[in-house]
């Protein structure tokens, strides 16, 4: 975590402060993005005054980032744990299916904040993968590329699936699982669907996704 120059942190008796903080930062940040979140605010929904927030993190943006670091750390480790298994080509679909649709339905927002934190803040992006995997890129990527492409390949051999690179089939999988949190509003106002019709669309998603996407690539 990113603290500011001081002696010690035991100077407030509440230990749990800081915690407190990021918690609500987080929740402030995904509601209203960076940009629109007001110290204030994170104060408020904290429980603390706004000094407090400036004596542990400085800044609005020191703070951001501890928030940014906290949230890399949550989805993306158990997505490359499975894209690296050894589990079928089937079960890593549904798999990332089912992690993706649970983990930003408990939070709508989230898909929104990270992508407007990437697009305005472009270096977050290695940041991002670094905080989740430990390691740089190019030192976790490729291992898991290899693995996922040598699973492509021996089923192209076998003549049950279409070559894909393995990038283009996690590109186009991740995508078709954020798309609908990230375009959400649109989505129900086109579609005229209520909150709860939205979450019974995601709960069928869940089911029909995976074989939407495997059956694209059944050769």
């Amino acid at each position: 975590m990113i603290k500011p120059n001081r002696r010690t942190a035991t100077a407030d008796p509440d230990t749990d402060t800081e915690q407190r903080i990021l918690d609500a930062a987080r929740a402030v940040f995904v509601r209203r993005g960076t940009a629109g979140a007001r110290m204030q605010e994170i104060a408020q929904e904290a429980g603390v005054n706004q000094a407090l927030l400036h004596y542990y993190f400085r800044s609005k943006d020191r703070l951001a980032e501890a928030v940014f670091r906290q949230i890399a750390g949550r989805i993306l480790p158990t997505v490359f744990e499975v894209l690296g298994s050894d589990a079928t080509i089937e079960d890593k679909v549904r798999g990332l299916v089912t992690l993706y649709i649970d983990a930003l339905s408990a939070s709508p927002f989230l898909s929104g904040y990270i992508l407007s934190e990437l697009h305005h803040h472009p270096e977050r992006a290695r940041q991002l993968f670094t905080q989740a995997a430990g390691a740089d890129p190019a030192h976790f990527a490729a291992p898991i590329l290899r693995k996922l492409g040598g699973q492509i390949e021996a089923r192209v051999r076998e003549g049950t699936l279409r070559p894909i690179a393995p990038e283009r089939f996690a590109i186009n999988l991740i995508s078709l699982c954020i798309f609908p949190f990230a375009a959400r509003p649109l989505f129900q106002v086109a579609f005229g669907l209520d909150d709860a019709a939205y979450v019974r669309f995601l709960e069928r998603r869940k089911r029909d996704l995976p074989e939407f996407f495997l059956n694209a690539l059944r050769a």
